[in-house]
């Protein structure tokens, strides 16, 4: 039996558009593999307005228009709504991806939009870290009061299954901790630095292949790894946490000699990403640590990530999630939606 669903892209940026080509790609897969068909019947952007046609959007087209700077009007059925609120109104779809940019301190205004969302009858899958750590009790408790699903596969480690590893295939388990790297900014910025580059030719090189914002504090200071952590512990550790509640130390007070130093000896500057128990304290931190050969960080260059849990059944368990990209996130996306199709 096939299921159809009407889709909404809400922001389409680097991973917005990365969504919308594998979708294109996967369609004919989802239809024979999974039972799953779909039409894109919104889509809504920051700088490049909006498109709604109840009939289905050419995703190919959409992403050519804004990567040359146009408009999404042409290709609207309807007047572009006055807000997100509207156009999530009057789009009319069944599943909502969300791709906005993240708000460390409060998670909005994507907190509102998702709600939004499951109020209307959507299922709400996010890439956005935010709302997961401002929102995930209330969120979940919507969907589940609407028999929808609240999904964010991507908002930690992009398209790697860290959420759903632990909700699907470690029943039973409980999570003491992890230790891991979670920032591809500034995992690449260190390795750069190691081979002797200055901190601000590493930032202009990760700015100019795309992987370091304009305003790059919110990686270089540690904000970003904060967030993640948030949202893992209080996901799966199942205490709430924001970021101000995690210690937070940043890149920005290590130098090119540090880092070479560091290779002499046999080790390797990280900014590692951790929790864990201290007795009855849980403690929440990211800072910049030197690791050796035996650690399983001291190898996760460049733009890759990994992480280590600890669990009262799996002493150790680690993943790691080589060179991710916006194609990376968009395939979390994907996974939550055919979770959400189940």
């Amino acid at each position: 039996m096939t299921k159809h669903f009407d889709l909404a892209l809400l922001g389409f940026g680097n991973v917005g558009r990365a969504t919308a080509r594998l979708l294109a790609s996967k369609q004919e897969f989802l239809r024979l593999h999974h039972g799953v068909t779909f039409r894109v019947v919104g889509i809504h952007t920051l700088r490049h307005g909006c498109a709604i046609d109840p009939e289905g959007i050419e995703l190919l087209r959409a992403v050519r228009l804004v990567e040359r700077g146009q408009s999404l009007a042409e290709l609207s059925q309807l007047a572009e709504p006055p807000d997100v609120p509207a156009f999530l109104r009057t789009c009319g779809a069944s599943v909502l991806f969300e791709s906005i940019p993240v708000n460390y301190e409060t998670g909005q205004p994507a907190l509102d939009y998702l709600r939004t969302a499951l109020e209307l009858g959507m299922h709400a899958i996010t890439a956005n870290k935010g709302p997961v750590v401002h929102g995930y009790e209330a969120l979940s408790r919507l969907a589940e009061e609407r028999r929808l699903s609240f999904l964010f596969e991507s908002a930690v480690m992009d398209g790697a299954p860290i959420f759903s590893l632990w909700s699907q295939a470690l029943p039973g388990a409980v999570m003491n901790g992890f230790r891991g790297i979670l920032n591809s900014t500034t995992n690449y910025i260190l390795t750069r630095m190691e081979s002797g580059e200055s901190f601000g030719q590493a930032l202009s090189h990760a700015q100019q292949i795309g992987i370091a914002e304009t305003d790059p504090s919110g990686d270089i200071e540690g904000w970003d790894a904060a967030v993640k952590v948030a949202a893992l512990v209080t996901v799966l550790m199942g205490r709430a946490c924001t970021p101000a509640q995690v210690e937070r130390t940043g890149i920005a007070g290590l130098t090119p000699d540090d880092l070479q130093q560091a290779s002499r000896d046999g080790k390797r500057w990280k900014l590692v990403c951790s929790a864990g128990w201290e007795g009855s304290v849980l403690t929440t931190r990211v800072a910049p640590e030197l690791v050796d050969a035996a650690d399983p960080l001291f190898n996760v260059s460049g733009t890759s990530s990994a992480i280590t849990f600890f669990s009262d059944v799996l002493p150790a368990l680690t993943v790691i999630e080589a060179d991710p990209g916006p194609q990376t996130t968009a395939f979390g996306l994907l996974a939550d939606f055919l979770r959400a199709a189940r």
